[in-house]
């Protein structure tokens, strides 16, 4: 599905998350204030827009009602809240995704600012080292929603209970799901007759809530008690 995405903010970040979302077939527009910092011939195929995004009648103008996602990517954090805010509660866009510069800030982005996915570099540069290393337990990746569901990752070691069987036999609880089998180089999209091996990486959208009853199915419960115990 082709998605209108405006970006508020053209520096390298914005740039780079546009380019990347055009790859994808999506229509992109950036949104930025400042003259030096418009510079179409970087990501020729978006629309470029000279307008400050936190004001109301600059968004009405580049039509933002009309956006499936808002992204606010500027370096200030005032600026993205106030962008996701007014996107939210005056354009009703259905989707808000907004960078998050300085940790300290970030308990602020939630749904009352008009948040739907806060990007954070310490945490997400955080899980990637954890996901890396990590075999035998859980690493949280994303939230969504502002921590109604998760986004993580087990690696699975020899010794979990259902290496060598197919998904179909795994039971999740309620609230989670596989989406993604990685092994290897390669990225699968787990069927029910496709078995486990030691070393793929499970990739599972969850509440928090079951987070706990996920690992425990995976690596079995006793293994996490171990676990859990080793960490203090």
């Amino acid at each position: 599905m082709t998605m209108r995405i405006a970006i508020a903010g053209a520096g390298n970040v914005g740039r780079s998350i546009a380019q990347e979302l055009i790859e994808n077939g999506h229509q992109v527009m950036l949104i930025e204030r400042q003259p030096k910092m418009l510079r179409p011939e970087r990501v020729p195929a978006a629309d470029w827009v000279l307008a400050d995004a936190c004001e109301l009648t600059s968004l009405e103008e580049a039509d933002v009602a009309s956006c499936d996602v808002v992204v606010a990517a500027t370096g200030d954090d005032k600026v993205n809240l106030v962008v996701s805010l007014l996107a939210k509660t005056e354009f009703a866009v259905g989707r808000v995704v907004a960078r998050v510069n300085r940790a300290e800030n970030e308990w602020l982005f939630n749904d009352q600012w008009g948040v739907d996915v806060a990007v954070s570099k310490p945490r997400v540069m955080a899980a990637l080292v954890e996901e890396a290393v990590t075999v035998g337990d859980l690493v949280r990746l994303m939230t969504f929603r502002q921590g109604e569901a998760n986004l993580v990752e087990i690696t699975l070691p020899p010794s979990a209970p259902y290496v060598g069987q197919p998904v179909r036999a795994v039971p999740l609880p309620r609230d989670s799901a596989l989406v993604a089998i990685l092994r290897g180089k390669r990225v699968l999209a787990p069927s029910p007759d496709d078995p486990l091996e030691a070393g793929d990486e499970l990739i599972f959208v969850c509440t928090t809530d079951v987070e706990e009853s996920v690992r425990e199915v995976i690596l079995g419960a006793k293994n996490t008690g171990q676990q859990d115990r080793t960490r203090g």
